[in-house]
Parts: C-alpha cells; sequence; structure tokens
C-alpha cells in the first residue's frame, strides 16, 4: 500500500510530497520528492518493535539547510571527481567544485536538491523521475532520470536506477541513506561484513590514488563481520584521512551480498545485494552533535553507517578503473537491494 502526505515546501516555493509504502508485515519506507530521499525506514526487531533505522530529519528546514545528504538520491556522478574536471572523447569538461573548492561531490549536489516527479506504479513501487539539462553542474547531455522504488514483501527495499542522456557523459548514481540499525545512539557497536578483497586509498583531498590495496592485514578487513568500531581507531594513514571509514570497497564478484551489517541488541540485520562494482562505506565521521536529527536528538559522530553502492570514485579520471561513461541514447540502468530481516 502507498499513502501520499504533504512533507512541505521548499525556502523556495516548491512543493514536496511524503509517499509511504507498507507490506504486509507492516515494514515501512517513507520516500520524499526532495532528492528522491528515503526519509525513514520502519523495521522490525527480534521482538517485534519497531523503530526508524535511518539516522535524518524530520523536517524539510532540516534537509534543506543541515543534510549531509540523509537519504538523498545522489548524482549525476556520486562521489567525488578531482579538481572538478573530466575529459570525454578531448573534450574538458569542467564541473561544479562544491568541496572546499577542489572536487566536484555528489555531482554538486543537484539531483539531491531538486524535487523530483512521483508516480505510484503499483501498491509496492514508486518512480522517481527528473530531467537534468544538458550543462547542469558542468555535466554534458540532458539526461532523463528515474529511480523505482520496491517494497517487497520479505522486506526488501530494492532501488532501480535508470538513466538516459542526449550526449555521451558519466553517470553514477547511488543512495546516501544513513543506517542505524538500533534505531539510537551509534553504530560502532554493528558488526559489519563487506564482501571485498581490496580497497582504494585515498589521497588528502579523498580521491583515490589509483592503488586497488588488498585489505587483508588492513583495519580495512571487514571480509569476516567485525564490529564497526573495532579498528576504527587504529593508527592508519588512511583512517587519519578520512577520520575514519570513508573508502571505496572493490565488490568481488559473486551472487551473496555485497555487504552485512548485524546490530547485537536489537537482533536487527541488513544485507545488500547490488550489481555494482563498489561500495562506499562511510561511518559518520564528519557528524558533531550541531545538528538536530529526527526526534530532536543531536547528529552526533557515527550516528550512522552508509554502504554506497557506486562505481569508484574519480572513475572518469581514472582509466584503470571499470568505466560509467555512457553513450547517447544509451540506457543507463543499475540495481541495489537493501534486506531487513532479524536473527
Amino acid at each position: 500500500m502507498i499513502v501520499k502526505n504533504y512533507f512541505g515546501t521548499t525556502a523556495d516555493g516548491r512543493t514536496v510530497d511524503c509517499y509511504t509504502i507498507r507490506n504486509s508485515s507492516e515494514t515501512a519506507v517513507d520516500i520524499i520528492t526532495y532528492g528522491a530521499t528515503i526519509n525513514s525506514i520502519y523495521a522490525a526487531d527480534k521482538n517485534g518493535v519497531f523503530a526508524d533505522v535511518l539516522s535524518g530529519f524530520d523536517t524539510l528546514e532540516g534537509h534543506e539547510k543541515y543534510s549531509d545528504y540523509q537519504g538523498m538520491t545522489v548524482g549525476r556522478y556520486a562521489n567525488r571527481i578531482a579538481g572538478g574536471k573530466f575529459s570525454i572523447d578531448g573534450v574538458e569538461y569542467n564541473v561544479e567544485k562544491n568541496e572546499k573548492g577542489i572536487t566536484c561531490l555528489h555531482g554538486g549536489a543537484e539531483l539531491s536538491t531538486a524535487v523530483w516527479k512521483a508516480i505510484v506504479i503499483d501498491d509496492n513501487s514508486l518512480e522517481m523521475s527528473y530531467t537534468s539539462p544538458d550543462g547542469a553542474k558542468g555535466f554534458p547531455g540532458k539526461v532523463d532520470f528515474r529511480v523505482v522504488f520496491t517494497l517487497h514483501e520479505d522486506n526488501a527495499l530494492k532501488i532501480e536506477y535508470y538513466a538516459v542522456s542526449d550526449k555521451k557523459t558519466v553517470i553514477n548514481m547511488t543512495n546516501h541513506a544513513y543506517f542505524n540499525l538500533a534505531g539510537k545512539g551509534d553504530i560502532l557497536n554493528h558488526e559489519l561484513m563487506i564482501n571485498a578483497d581490496a580497497y582504494t586509498p585515498i589521497d588528502e583531498n579523498s580521491i583515490p590514488t589509483g592503488e586497488i590495496r588488498p585489505v587483508e592485514g588492513t583495519p580495512f578487513d571487514f571480509r569476516q563481520a567485525k564490529k564497526i568500531g573495532r579498528d576504527i581507531a587504529e593508527k592508519d594513514d588512511q583512517l587519519a584521512i578520512g577520520l575514519g571509514y570513508d573508502h571505496n570497497f572493490c565488490l568481488n564478484d559473486g551472487d551473496g551480498p555485497a555487504a552485512v551489517a548485524y546490530d547485537p541488541e536489537s537482533g536487527r540485520m541488513l544485507e545488500v545485494f547490488t550489481d555494482l562494482c563498489g561500495v562506499q562505506l562511510y561511518t559518520g565521521n564528519f557528524l558533531d552533535g550541531s545538528n538536530i536529527g529526527k526526534g530532536g536528538n543531536p547528529l552526533i559522530k557515527h550516528a550512522g553507517f552508509c554502504l554506497e553502492t557506486q562505481y569508484y570514485p574519480n572513475t572518469p579520471n581514472m582509466p584503470e578503473f571499470p568505466q560509467c561513461t555512457v553513450e547517447a541514447g544509451k540506457k543507463f540502468y543499475t540495481c541495489t537491494v537493501f534486506r531487513f530481516s532479524v536473527k
């Protein structure tokens, strides 16, 4: 069942709606048209008690003024592009440098601050669409974007990303949900597995150096489930740069989950499935409690963790990485599933 409600009006007068998708188990997902944002996910714990397992904001004002992309659809190019520039077929494109005036982060936040058009497909599927004009934030091509959210009866939230451009361009889309399976506190005691034998180290501007570094023997080894906080304070140059985990993991091939998170206290478990080659683990390192989130609670450091399925950061400038350049008229498609359960 899908129910539509008014959520708010942006500072510049755009109306924002909230669509709630609910299945027969009473698992529910709130999606707002501002940023095609997953605003809340209500999941049961081992005792059948429901809680919102996303960190974020109760109000539109929170998203507009204070958001660190909580729950938002990000693109055109998720993650970072070094120097805010790249070339396609010998033509250099200069895109918005919205991070320290140095890098382009999340496509200049275009998709995250747009108000998307919503269409209810059926009782459990919602489509969001948005057209980005040629040259938006410096990117080439007029691009028609669609994101389809489907909540299944097994408590799996499927997110499908579609795009078509009228010019050759780069596309890399993801969702920036901050998960907290306990529904409160920090996530350092959550157990996490990431099916990756390697990750991409970063420089001082959080741009991959080009190295594909094995995780073995490092704090980045999540091949066997461990507490997120176990190694996060280790003396490690990479952890120092990110103030914790803020790195892309190079996913192994296979049909199993790309990542599994588990909160021992509540018993809630999250499995992540994707057809993409990478996932960015971010552990809310730059949250400092100065912004107020849901329920009047401050967004403290490590209030949530992100598993942003993606192409690797700075791919347009790294020919050795798997590429995401899309030809004019060719359909871009990718799919990620977040499945909730208890154990």
